[in-house]
């Protein structure tokens, strides 16, 4: 529904003044009919740090993917205004961009069944963090994981990085989304949008719903060198990482490399064999096994050779991955294109909700 008003909604645009841009586009919209409060709408959002890896396929962006086939309306944001929270090399910033939209169209994110934009292109979501930020006291976001994290690593903090949760917020809201895939370290920021819902509502009449969580079933994938950790772009070490575009033989090293144990039985014990149990964990992702039946496929091999077989099935598992994210990196128009497209559909959502909540705050 969200993208048929979109298109239906563009057409009409050619000769309206920019100033009454979003006023016609309000009426526009309430004449089609827009997304009553009570559809279910999904939306998440990934920063432009290049090419994902492994962890982030397997722990999101699977699960992305079939979203687009379980919900109606459903919007993935590229969150650069997030991303500047640290320092970013501007050029180098713009090549990621287009790397994670080519990283996400090859994961199987169709943006015919669902909205795919950058963040910056919509500038609603800026104005309404910043209404958000007027609601909320200063101790709700020093409590929060981000800011207690990174202000920890960096001996200091950005206003930036100390409102980040409240600009998170904004983003689900402006769509009035319903859903919101999140891990287990997410839920604090997400508990801070609903939060914020019930604020504005209980202050200015009801009109945001409270988004709920959807939880990844897929167990976070950890460090190869580090299993206590999850693995991470930032990791120092070269080898505790998968990327989507490793060649074959780098994903071999890392996975011969990765850190187990001295007992060289296969087995899924997290707890207390938290290394062998992330290469079950990932083999099991990437195969459609279960733990269960992979543990049992691996009964007589020793944990090197069992890297050799978990090294195999993920070599086969990103090969067309690597080969769609090469097609699609030769053309860097279209990948433009998208970007465009994505955000014209996202600001015919965004542009009457916040006419109405300008209205409702008084500025107009």
């Amino acid at each position: 529904m969200a993208l048929s008003i979109g298109r239906n909604v563009k057409s009409l645009f050619r000769f309206i003044p920019r100033n009454n841009y979003h006023s016609v586009l309000y009426k526009a919209q309430k004449s089609i009919g827009t997304t009553s409060s009570h559809e279910e709408r999904v939306f998440s959002g990934i920063q432009p740090t290049g090419v994902p890896h492994l962890g982030n396929y397997l722990g999101a962006l699977e699960s992305w993917v079939a979203l687009q086939g379980k919900y109606s309306s459903v919007m993935y944001s590229i969150v650069d205004l997030h991303s500047i929270t640290q320092p970013q090399d501007p050029q180098l910033l713009r090549e990621n961009i287009l790397d994670m939209v080519a990283s996400l169209l090859a994961c199987g994110i169709d943006p015919t069944r669902s909205i795919l934009f950058q963040q910056s292109q919509v500038s609603e979501h800026a104005e309404l963090s910043w209404i958000l930020g007027c609601l909320t006291s200063m101790p709700r976001l020093t409590h929060l994981p981000q800011w207690k994290m990174k202000s920890k690593q960096k001996n200091e903090g950005s206003v930036g990085l100390y409102t980040y949760p409240v600009l998170q917020a904004a983003d689900i809201l402006l769509y009035k989304s319903t859903h919101v895939p999140v891990g287990e370290d997410q839920i604090q920021h997400l508990e801070l949008a609903q939060d914020l819902a019930r604020i504005f509502n209980n202050q200015y009449g009801e009109f945001f719903p409270e988004p709920r969580a959807l939880l990844s079933s897929t167990q976070k994938v950890k460090s190869l060198r580090d299993p206590s950790s999850k693995m991470s772009k930032s990791d120092p070490q070269r080898l505790a990482t998968v990327f989507l575009t490793d060649t074959p033989d780098d994903i071999v090293l890392k996975l011969r490399r990765a850190v187990t144990d001295f007992n060289s039985k296969v087995t899924y014990e997290p707890e207390s064999r938290p290394g062998v149990s992330n290469l079950v964990a990932v083999h099991a992702a990437v195969s459609g096994q279960t733990v269960e039946e992979v543990v049992r496929s691996a009964d007589g091999l020793d944990t090197g050779q069992y890297k050799n077989v978990v090294a195999e099935a993920v070599v086969q598992k990103l090969k067309p991955i690597q080969q769609e994210i090469q097609r699609l990196r030769a053309d860097r128009g279209h990948l433009e294109s998208l970007l465009t497209e994505g955000a014209e559909k996202a600001r015919c959502l965004a542009a009457p909700v916040m006419m109405e909540v300008r209205k409702r705050v008084g500025f107009c």
